[in-house]
């Protein structure tokens, strides 16, 4: 096992940062043992941002309205996060694919939530958001879920960290049943960051494929 140690996070969000404001809270609680150190969006509007600085975290907008090449793009990222001694990087909300160059800078040290259970039918390119509900309404499944998966060149495909599942209701709609699978959201990230803090997940052993956790234990 190669242990993390106290988490220094480097939160990379999109929206209104709700997830984000979750991992926050649960490390000024002391539930995880660590700090959001940086946060950075790619969105220069979006609502994280904000979110951060009430908290006093340094905030930033970056994105290919500042590099046009992606591959300079992610040099940006890596001095970025690595200037913030940052050594987990947290995907939350984060719309953009990043290329080799970031992967390759935080082996086994990138997570992303995705609001349903991977893998399966329910993830990849196109499929965040409210259509992520609506895909899992519309396959008639009973169980849907949060899952937290390792980082890698595709979308929603890397090693599966942990997942925990919540239940389809009969009279479900995507709306209602984004509600409750982002409330379990919210607890189950800071659950699982604060896990992989104290040795009990071990990600280099997930990326070997040696995963996922319990999906109800976190």
């Amino acid at each position: 096992m190669t242990p993390v140690g106290k988490l220094r996070i480097g939160v990379l969000a999109s929206g209104g940062g709700t997830d984000t404001q979750a991992i926050i809270d649960a490390c000024e609680a002391g539930l995880i043992e660590g700090d959001v150190v940086v946060v950075v969006s790619n969105n220069s509007r979006a609502g994280v941002l904000e979110r951060a600085r009430r908290h006093g975290i340094p905030a930033h907008h970056l994105s290919s309205y500042h590099y046009s090449d992606d591959a300079d793009l992610d040099r940006a990222f890596v001095e970025l996060l690595r200037g913030c001694d940052v050594n987990l990087v947290a995907l939350a909300g984060y719309m953009k694919k990043r290329g080799p160059a970031f992967l390759a800078a935080f082996p086994n040290r990138i997570l992303n939530i995705h609001p349903a259970l991977l893998p399966g039918l329910h993830g990849g390119e196109g499929k965040y958001g409210i259509r992520v509900h609506e895909s899992v309404l519309a396959a008639g499944d009973e169980v849907t879920g949060v899952s937290i998966h390792l980082v890698d060149e595709e979308y929603d495909r890397g090693p599966v960290v942990a997942r925990r599942e919540v239940p389809v209701l009969p009279d479900d709609t995507p709306a209602s049943l984004q509600q409750r699978v982002l409330a379990v959201e919210h607890e189950f990230y800071a659950a699982v960051l604060a896990a992989v803090e104290r040795g009990e997940i071990d990600l280099d052993a997930v990326a070997a494929g040696e995963g996922p956790v319990n999906v109800d234990g976190v």
